[in-house]
């Protein structure tokens, strides 16, 4: 997914923001606002993946 995601927005980089036409216009979403999108995607799938984080307590053995 992440790989389609990427794909597309370096697609949407090489094209024009707003294009318009005897059928109307057409403007995508900021570049920047693509990128984040795109950041988000790839954190969520890093957490799904176990790569997160963990916070856990240490205790020594005989500890009472």
């Amino acid at each position: 997914m992440a790989e389609d995601l990427t794909t597309t927005i370096t697609e949407n980089a090489k094209g024009p923001k707003r294009a318009q036409g005897d059928a109307g216009s057409v403007e995508q979403h900021p570049l920047p606002d693509q990128i984040e999108v795109d950041r988000y995607t790839a954190s969520k799938e890093a957490a799904k993946k176990g790569l997160g984080v963990k916070m856990t307590k240490v205790v020594p053995p005989g500890a009472v």
